[in-house]
């Protein structure tokens, strides 16, 4: 017989059985659930190359590959976004790395470019509905007096997925047997045993919104929209990082930087991961907005130094350049995620969460579209140096935003991490 409680850090209900998993596990598992969405990110990075030499595709056909996963992330975002508000965070994660675990199988046994696509579209399928109910939840379990580790473990959460996929990933390209299919069996297997893990979450039911759910563009509730502003545009500019790491950062590191180690190459790319994890932790503490505002610096330096390695062939100038902008990835994302985090109501947060990735993997898309055109007709080079300036002035818009909206969107309401952990952990018990 299940049993009905209500959490004290959130107006929800949660029913659980004999077999459900605690709170701090049920933290962690949601935190797993986080990984695996850049992990299925991350995964094909190294493999892009093996795959326009075997099946002599263009730079079009390969950040095509790419760019049909953040399409349909955001499709599944504007039907489904506020879904786990209706019918629960466990319910709809269990949907999407269902959905993932085809993908990975999918990409594991592609025999041509098609099923790539197709694997690609259902990995989107699965993150686009997994993204926002997952980040949600962490908030939501995390325990009394540490709500505020919430935003900063989602970005480490993050960071370690794409350190798992690149090394991974690049190790298993390199000197492993089958190396276009062996790195997605990993990850079928890893999908699997947290579909299992996510099985025994409680069955919590968000804020229990009120209202039926039916597919709908993401709304805002009253009052949001300065601090959604301002937090989409930081999410945004972090996300579209991706396309130059993951999307191209493999072609980049072997055809324009010389680097021919496809290991090498990852572990390279890996250092973006790294930084922006380490960051994610070290920073959490930092207040919305010079969070935001130092990253966007970190970004645009970043965006500098990837085009200099370009010009100059430098692998140390290269590595620096991600580094950079893991700096400026992890302080954009933390700041955004931090300030709507202490924003909106427990009721709203997997809608409104949706909502920010919605606008982030829809630039993501539309970037890596227009950089794989470029690519193939005017040379990877341009296409590398044209992202880099198209990140350097969402890193300014990001600026000009937080100088514009500071005043609106820095009220008492929502200081900082910490602040924003007291307000979810002290509401009175109903």
């Amino acid at each position: 017989m299940s049993v009905v409680r209500r959490e004290r850090s959130s107006n929800r209900t949660v029913r659980s059985g004999p077999l459900a998993l605690g709170r701090q596990a049920s933290f962690w598992v949601s935190a797993g659930v986080v990984v695996h969405t850049f992990w299925s990110s991350a995964a094909p990075a190294m493999t892009y190359q093996l795959y326009a030499e075997e099946w002599h595709l263009t730079h079009t056909v390969t950040t095509g590959i790419f760019a049909i996963y953040p399409i349909v992330v955001v499709t599944i975002l504007i039907l489904f976004g506020d879904i786990s508000d209706h019918i629960g965070r466990r319910t709809t994660m269990l949907l999407g790395l269902g959905a993932s675990l085809i993908g990975a199988f999918l990409f594991a046994v592609a025999p041509n470019v098609l099923w790539l696509f197709a694997g690609r579209a259902v990995m989107g399928v699965g993150v686009g509905l997994t993204a926002g109910p997952s980040t949600a939840a962490m908030v939501e379990f995390s325990a009394e007096g540490q709500a505020k580790r919430a935003a900063s473990i989602t970005a480490a959460a993050q960071a370690f997925g794409f350190v798992a996929a690149l090394l991974l990933g690049g190790a298993l390209t390199q000197y492993a047997p089958w190396p276009t299919h062996l790195s997605f069996w990993v990850l079928f297997a890893l999908i699997a045993l947290l579909f299992a893990a996510t099985w025994f979450l409680p069955r919590h039911v968000g804020g229990q919104a009120s209202s039926r759910w039916r597919p709908k563009v993401p709304s805002l509730p009253p009052g949001l929209r300065p601090a959604f502003t301002l937090a989409s545009i930081a999410v945004t500019t972090a996300y579209t990082h991706g396309v130059l790491i993951l999307s191209l950062g493999g072609q980049v590191a072997r055809d324009l930087v010389g680097s021919p180690n496809a290991f090498v190459n990852g572990a390279a790319l890996s250092l973006f991961a790294i930084t922006s994890g380490v960051l994610g932790i070290v920073a959490r503490d930092l207040r919305p907005r010079p969070a935001m505002m130092l990253g966007a610096i970190a970004s645009a330096v970043g965006m500098g130094l990837l085009a200099l390695s370009v010009a100059w062939h430098g692998l140390w100038i290269f590595l620096a350049a991600t580094a950079m902008s893991g700096v400026g990835y992890s302080l954009l994302f933390l700041g955004g995620l931090t300030l709507i985090n202490g924003a909106v109501a427990t009721e709203r947060r997997g809608g409104v969460l949706s909502a920010v990735y919605l606008f982030a993997y829809l630039s993501l898309g539309i970037v890596a579209v227009v950089l794989g055109a470029i690519a193939t007709q005017r040379g990877l080079g341009l296409a590398v140096d044209l992202g880099a300036g198209i990140i350097t002035l969402l890193s300014l818009v990001t600026i000009g935003l937080i100088a514009m909206l500071g005043m609106s969107v820095n009220t008492p309401a929502i200081p900082s991490t910490a602040d924003t952990a007291r307000r979810l952990t002290d509401r009175p018990e109903e």
